[in-house]
């Protein structure tokens, strides 16, 4: 990026006293959408600030904040967004402006693309796989084996190098304000890759094509899908900030059942797995949506890694992970749950700490409606933990683990090995929250 003037316009000054006196204030993360309203180059080239949660440690975040000319891109199109991203030999860093709605579910020209291309040519139909796997015949002791689930996995590998977006380290992807940017049908990989910040977009209808049938998955069998909205594995210092999951337009309530299960198309809206390390997810909205937030793929994952910043997100009508934690220390401050039911999204639990998980949760406010019961808002398998203070449900101050151990026989752990130090934003009551964070988070708010 070429060397800033040393002057500054009469409106960049008027922005940076502004942006002083909100610090001055003690705003904390308010100071995100007020300073965004000054030059571009603010918006697109920021970095995390000091501070702020777990990706503020060590070298910090800055995605693309160096990047030059030559690699700022504004994107409108699937095809755009995969030359912008460009190759793995490209190593430069880079920022990406999306502007208005990128359909993944398209080809280089445009074309709309649905399942049936995607299995065009594999010899793969619905029908045919049901015949094949039904348990009546197949039985359920075995993964789906064959001419079938062969013809089903090519298919679906067809949809991902369509629809999955690998995202190179140094990198930022920010949606251009007023555009109503955001990815519909795709899914942003951010695989073993350092310095990534994904910021203002709408994430809506990441669906598989082709779930695979698991008759060994549970008591009575699952089908699963792939692709999560945005997807960490193995990535370290990602910043999630502003932006909206959904599975909109097509809801689960409208899945049909195979095998008396639900065919599950959706997947993770922001998965965090893989030995992922130093993430902070702030100003988010998850709504309309089951399997929300993973944090740790299984109760292996890396020792020593998954340190997980939330804070200051909305969760509203998602069934259940909002996180399911793993091993790791997290931190969740500041947030709103709304566990109403919306659009069919009936909530299992909140929080779900497990396999020895350190989770800090303060200062987060629930939202239980008539007849919902506290002790589900928190659910684990007896070896993790939950501290901190300040939680209020329905406007009372409320302790969350007592109120689980006095229902569940696999009793939370009331402290933890470990005390947040990066904390900026850190609101000490969750009183206002509500009110709050309906207007300041989410795709669309920042400008």
């Amino acid at each position: 990026m070429a060397a800033p003037s040393h002057r500054r316009s009469l409106r960049g000054r008027r922005t940076l006293a502004v942006a002083a006196a909100v610090v001055a204030a003690g705003a904390g993360a308010g100071v995100f959408v007020m300073t965004a309203n000054a030059d571009a180059v603010d918006l697109y080239h920021r970095s995390l600030p000091a501070k702020d949660g777990w990706a503020a440690a060590g070298t910090g975040t800055t995605g693309g904040a160096k990047a030059d000319s030559a690699h700022t891109y504004t994107v409108t199109s699937r095809a755009q967004l995969v030359k912008a991203l460009g190759s793995a030999s490209d190593t430069a860093p880079r920022v990406i402006k999306v502007k208005g709605t990128i359909d993944a579910n398209t080809d280089d020209s445009g074309k709309k693309l649905t399942c049936a291309d995607y299995a065009a040519g594999t010899g793969y139909s619905l029908s045919a796989y049901l015949k094949a796997y039904d348990p009546a015949t197949y039985g359920r002791s075995e993964l789906p084996s064959g001419t079938q689930e062969k013809a089903r996995a090519a298919a679906q590998d067809k949809q991902a190098k369509n629809i999955v977006f690998k995202v190179p380290a140094d990198t930022t992807i920010v949606g251009v304000p007023g555009t109503g940017a955001g990815i519909t049908g795709g899914s942003l990989q951010v695989k073993g890759v350092d310095n990534v910040i994904i910021r203002n977009l709408a994430f809506s209808a990441t669906e598989d094509c082709f779930p695979q049938w698991d008759p060994t998955d549970g008591d009575d069998g699952n089908w699963n899908s792939a692709y999560d909205a945005v997807t960490l594995r193995g990535a370290t210092h990602v910043w999630a900030d502003h932006n909206t999951f959904t599975d909109a337009p097509h809801l689960d309530r409208a899945n049909p059942k195979y095998f008396g299960r639900e065919y599950q198309i959706h997947d993770g809206a922001l998965d965090i797995t893989n030995g992922s390390d130093l993430v902070t997810v702030e100003r988010n909205r998850f709504t309309d949506h089951d399997k929300t937030m993973l944090i740790g793929s299984s109760d292996k994952d890396s020792t020593g890694k998954l340190r997980v910043s939330l804070h200051h997100n909305v969760w509203k009508g998602i069934v259940q992970r909002a996180p399911l934690a793993r091993i790791g220390q997290i931190h969740v401050y500041d947030n709103v749950y709304d566990t109403t039911t919306v659009d069919g999204y009936a909530p299992l639990y909140s929080i779900d700490s497990r396999a020895k998980a350190q989770v800090v949760a303060e200062d987060n406010y629930w939202t239980v409606p008539s007849g919902g019961k506290v002790a589900k808002l928190l659910s684990g398998d007896g070896t993790g933990s939950v501290a901190g203070s300040g939680n209020l449900v329905n406007g009372t101050a409320t302790d969350l683990v007592a109120a689980y151990n006095a229902a569940s026989s696999k009793k939370i752990k009331a402290t933890v090995n470990w005390t947040p130090t990066l904390t900026a934003g850190l609101e000490t009551s969750a009183k206002n929250l509500p009110a709050e964070l309906a207007t300041s988070t989410g795709a669309g708010v920042l400008k």
